[in-house]
């Protein structure tokens, strides 16, 4: 197809207030470094909270206490929440033996495995920030574009000691990851005490982003089948590793992945990535670069709704996207190569890996890593890395791998797994095991309702239907998040709940078990009584209806349930 037959076009309207903060910002410097060493307030200015994103952390409060504090004409319960990049979620022992340290000094004790492979800390006080990232960088972990307008942590496979394959993809991972990493020194001058250097210029450049950075996030995933445990099409660029004989031949690029909406805005939704060719290894940074400079050259800077990806790759057509990158490119990508996805959950328990080399998974409901009075899960994890030689690698699903043990460390391993209570999960439902939920209440701003709090003891009364059909042992995927924004890849459950206010969600089913295909609207704004109510025919039904081996999302969909999705625009017919 001609490159000449398109003509592309950025979106009309005046800059957004978020697109000024960025352009007076100097560099993502704005007034950050004056406003943390302001002890009168525990928060910070708002255009000053828009660039901490940038710098891994943004401003929370408290909202359990926010209708008291209100009472005692106190200011809320301000906090940061700070969020460490771990490309491809690899921690060394040390690292997570020091991101357990901070987490029980700083934070609110408890440590978050987030969904896309990084740590996040909840309840740092302002005037702990900057201990608090020194000790991160120390550990040779960075909070640098975790969050903000930007690319952010590169996911991938979580153990790339399970084959040659998946470790030569994770270093392209982490490649990656570095090469899209923002220029400026601001973080290092204001977290770390960095001084500028004589000689060097006097305006900075930002080669890849500039002055403006992306109209809005951007996320990069790779997927090796048959697993697509990172949920590869969620992604705004979505790379789906292809193996021929045993080699890693290239990756099928799919471009224009993810989940977030608003409530009541049929103008938004979320869209699958299509696959539109084949790169070989050695490309894939310049598809990458590439790809990110037509996001910021075309991406909508004047409604932040409409500003990710998938909304561009819509406005102007996907081929006309494609066409575009391999203008710039200077090279034609390749046909796509077959490919098979079977799942995207992970799979526990203990894994023979290659030299001799072990893997256990463990199952941490909610991604939440905290000690309780009988499950020391916090604690077991602190002495097992104490003796670990391998690495930790954080799952695109909240869990955990202990990865690249020993043969002859295994043993000891696996008693401190015993000791502690570890789980690998088995003996809770398959439907558990298959559970992912965004943090909502208390501390993020955007939650309407719980999330990581309450799936759990629904889930529990969930089970007891489960028991009832037979279906103890059915793998089924079961997602919450406490607004629409996505953060837990929510309308990618085969069953999802998205919160609307408190104790009242929307429910949506379909989603495909691989990943492959959006949930739908089955019924709105229902509580707890509804849900157990209407999950009880289903999975009665499904239970006596189902052909063998067929998933709950393609059941409900041949039913006549829920219509299938067939793209995100028409989401909401």
């Amino acid at each position: 197809m001609s490159v000449e037959k398109f003509v592309l076009t950025p979106p009309d309207g005046p800059p957004s207030d978020v697109e000024r903060i960025k352009r007076e910002s100097n560099y993502l410097r704005g007034t950050l470094k004056e406003t943390m060493e302001d002890r009168i307030t525990a928060g910070i200015p708002e255009d000053d909270n828009r660039l901490m994103k940038f710098h891994g952390s943004y401003l929370q409060d408290d909202r359990d206490l926010r209708a008291e504090r209100q009472k005692q004409k106190l200011e809320p319960a301000y906090q940061f929440m700070i969020r460490v990049r771990t490309p491809g979620g690899v921690a060394t022992p040390e690292q997570w033996l020091a991101m357990d340290e901070l987490a029980r000094t700083y934070a609110n004790g408890t440590l978050k495995l987030t969904t896309r492979q990084a740590f996040q800390f909840h309840g740092v006080l302002k005037w702990n920030m900057k201990k608090t990232l020194q000790a991160i960088n120390e550990a040779l972990l960075t909070t640098l574009a975790a969050c903000g307008d930007v690319n952010r942590n590169v996911m991938c496979n979580p153990n790339p000691y399970q084959s040659e394959v998946h470790a030569e993809v994770y270093e392209w991972a982490k490649r990656l990851s570095d090469y899209l990493l923002p220029q400026t020194r601001a973080y290092y001058e204001i977290w770390l005490d960095e001084e500028k250097v004589a000689g060097t210029p006097e305006v900075e450049q930002e080669p890849i982003y500039g002055p403006l950075y992306l109209p809005r996030k951007f996320k990069i995933g790779i997927a090796v089948p048959p697993s697509n445990d990172v949920d590869v099409f969620s992604q705004d660029l979505g790379l789906i590793a292809i193996v021929e004989h045993g080699k890693l031949t290239g990756f099928n690029v799919a471009i224009g992945g993810g989940m977030g909406m608003t409530h009541g805005d049929r103008t938004t939704y979320p869209q699958l990535a299509k696959v539109i060719g084949f790169c070989k290894p050695e490309q894939v940074i310049d598809v990458a670069e590439k790809v990110v400079t037509i996001q910021r050259d075309y991406g909508n800077r004047s409604v932040r709704k409409h500003a990710r990806f998938k909304y561009t790759i819509d406005r102007l057509g996907l081929d006309a996207v494609k066409a575009e990158l391999e203008r710039r490119l200077g090279w034609n990508l390749e046909e796509a190569r077959p490919y098979y996805f079977e799942h995207n959950g992970d799979r526990y328990g203990w894994v023979e890996g290659v030299n001799g080399t072990w893997h256990f998974t463990l199952f941490v409901e909610g991604g939440r890593v905290k000690d309780t009075d009988d499950y020391p899960l916090m604690t077991g994890l602190r002495e097992i890395a104490k003796v670990h030689t391998g690495d930790f690698r954080l799952t695109a699903n909240q869990n955990l791998v202990i990865a690249n043990v020993p043969s002859e460390k295994k043993e000891e391993i696996d008693a401190l797994i015993k000791q502690y209570k570890l789980t690998d999960g088995k003996h809770y439902s398959a439907l558990r095991r298959n559970s992912l939920a965004c943090v909502a209440l208390p501390t993020c701003g955007l939650a309407m309702a719980e999330a990581e709090r309450y799936l759990p003891t629904l889930i529990d009364k969930i089970e007891e239907i489960v028991e009832e059909n037979g279906l103890r042992d059915e793998e089924i995927t079961i997602r919450m998040t406490g607004c629409p924004n996505g953060c837990a890849r929510h309308v990618l459950g085969e069953i999802a709940f998205i919160g609307k206010s408190v104790g009242k969600y929307n429910m949506y089913l379909g989603a495909a078990f691989d990943g492959s295909r959006l949930g739908k609207l089955y019924r709105e704004n229902i509580g707890e009584k509804e849900i157990l109510s209407e999950l009880r025919t289903l999975l009665s039904r499904y239970a006596k209806e189902r052909f063998d081996g067929e998933h709950f999302g393609d059941f409900v969909i041949r039913a006549g349930i829920v219509k299938e999705v067939t793209d995100g625009t028409n989401f909401h017919d």
